[in-house]
């Protein structure tokens, strides 16, 4: 299939830490899966985690490393457009322009927002409040056809679409209008230590990362929070046995079997033995990644060719939007 036969998909991560086993299975490894069916760019969202105060060092650090996991967890450099967001100036300028034409109640009713406020609440700042007006220049730059989400992220996408709806009634057809891309499987992994939770960077013992040592996989899984039930039964049941089946969704993932398959297995077991399997396959699926990522972290030069041309490629197709964008809303054309 030809490039230009392709829909397009994006999405990015912010680098504020290693990558997790939810990001992994719940958005990466199905990214992995769609650089034949789609033209794919990834980023490192740098600029996003700007709105949190961070250490200068290490977030070069990490977004390069981030780079690196990318790369490990099988998105080819070939075949997606991988490159760190602050390197494409076009975000910045578009994130600028589209906070004109987000409403002030659409951006006071992202739940997230109101998350993060009750987190840093010593530094409630403007780029907290805008940031899904970043976002939405992040997705629209590029024209993407779908844009792979996880739920919580269905907000962000609808307020994106919202925005390009505006922009386009008032100015004429500019931006594809994206459509949220949720994978059925694995879209939504939880915390090992409160399972009613997202698995996040913030929760360390119960966040499962790709670059830990087995050793340090196997206890975070041997501690996990599984149920108060009295027949311990390893069952699929979301809603009364949240911590069991997100343990399944977890071994389902990595392993390939079915909750059924899974139940067959163990069944009769109870948890106790249930638990040092998941974290024994996880091991041995992050194994492979955590070794890959390494070897790459130590080439400095091959990452930094990477985002380099990452970059240039995406800047390419971006440069285009904000000339189109600009010329809409009547800002004077550059003139290099």
């Amino acid at each position: 299939m030809d490039n230009n036969d392709k829909k397009t998909m994006l999405s990015g991560i912010q680098p504020s830490g290693d990558l997790h086993l939810g990001n992994y299975l719940g958005a990466v490894k199905n990214w992995a899966a769609l650089a034949d069916e789609f033209n794919c760019y990834y980023f490192m969202a740098d600029l996003h985690s700007l709105t949190v105060r961070q250490d200068p060092k290490e977030l070069r650090r990490r977004s390069v490393t981030q780079l690196a996991q990318y790369i490990a967890c099988g998105l080819d450099p070939e075949k997606n457009t991988l490159f760190i967001q602050s390197h494409v100036h076009e975000h910045a300028e578009l994130g600028w322009i589209l906070n004109c034409y987000t409403m002030f109640g659409e951006l006071s009713r992202m739940t997230q927002f109101k998350d993060k406020c009750a987190k840093n609440a010593d530094n409630i700042n403007g780029g907290l409040f805008t940031y899904p007006s970043l976002m939405a220049a992040d997705i629209l730059l590029y024209q993407p056809d779908y844009v792979p989400v996880g739920e919580d992220q269905k907000q962000h996408c609808e307020l994106t679409r919202d925005v390009a709806i505006r922009f386009n009634n008032i100015y004429g057809e500019t931006f594809k209008v994206p459509e949220p891309y949720i994978p059925k499987v694995g879209a939504r992994i939880m915390s090992l230590g409160t399972p009613t939770s997202k698995m996040s960077k913030s929760d360390p013992q119960g966040c499962v990362f790709i670059m830990d040592k087995p050793e340090d996989i196997a206890r975070k899984f041997r501690r996990a929070v599984t149920d108060s039930d009295t027949e311990r039964c390893v069952h699929y049941d979301p809603q009364n046995k949240p911590g069991v089946s997100n343990l399944m969704s977890i071994y389902s993932s990595v392993t390939g079997k079915t909750f059924e398959q899974i139940e067959r297995e163990f069944d009769g077991q109870g948890y106790g033995a249930f638990k040092p399997a998941v974290g024994d396959a996880v091991i041995e699926a992050m194994r492979p990644i955590r070794e890959e990522a390494e070897r790459m972290i130590a080439d400095k030069a091959y990452l930094k060719d990477v985002y380099t041309e990452g970059a240039r490629r995406a800047s390419h197709v971006a440069a285009k939007t904000l000339r189109r964008v600009y010329k809409k809303v009547g800002l004077v054309e550059k003139p290099f």
